[in-house]
């Protein structure tokens, strides 16, 4: 009898230096580098807490990028101890994030709408862009799959932010900023979950 269509195939075994995926990525990095910089910019002179957090978001993810690049041609054990890290980092981003909404919520926040609607549709086409381009390696190891992860929280994010915007803006308050930050956190805490379990399976066969 075959294999179940449902059963988990075992990783490939293969280095993978593909150089169209390794040209995606350099894209990637620098497409997240400069939204970091853009992003935290915005937020901070927004009071955002959404874009705040989805700023870290891009500065983490460019260094994601740069961790699969150096690793792409690398043994699988190698890759998937970066994707370790990149899980580490993941749960890091998104343990600051809670914090950082906690502090919004006791110290109080007066986000601005107009810049948080039109920047997050910035970050929005930008990672659209990036996960489609990252979609068809969607399926590879925990490395390639963690790099589309953190593409497709992204998108997922940006479009939060974008709801949060017209929350404040129909409220007149900071709760639906502060909510949606939350939500990205609990975003990265689970992709950093998906990534380590994978990245433990893979060491396991290596």
């Amino acid at each position: 009898m075959g294999k179940s269509c449902c059963q988990t195939p075992e990783p490939n075994q293969n280095p993978h230096n593909n150089p169209r995926w390794r040209a995606i990525l350099w894209i990637a990095l620098v497409a997240n580098a400069a939204m970091f910089v853009v992003e935290i910019i915005a937020g901070v002179a927004a009071d955002s807490r959404a874009l705040q957090a989805d700023a870290l978001d891009f500065f983490a993810d460019a260094a994601n990028y740069a961790i699969s690049l150096g690793v792409a041609g690398m043994a699988l054990a190698s890759r998937a101890k970066a994707a370790l890290l990149k899980a580490a980092t993941m749960l890091a981003f998104g343990l600051w994030v809670v914090g950082s909404a906690l502090y919004g919520l006791i110290g109080g926040s007066n986000p601005e709408p107009q810049a948080m609607g039109m920047i997050g549709a910035l970050a929005l086409f930008v990672n659209v862009i990036v996960a489609v381009m990252l979609f068809r390696y969607r399926e590879g190891d925990a490395n390639m799959r963690s790099a589309w992860i953190c593409s497709r929280n992204d998108a997922l994010g940006n479009i939060a932010v974008l709801g949060a915007a017209l929350g404040v803006c129909g409220t007149g308050q900071a709760w639906p900023d502060l909510l949606i930050a939350s939500v990205m956190a609990g975003l990265a805490l689970w992709a950093a979950a998906e990534i380590f379990r994978k990245a433990r399976r893979e060491l396991a066969h290596g």
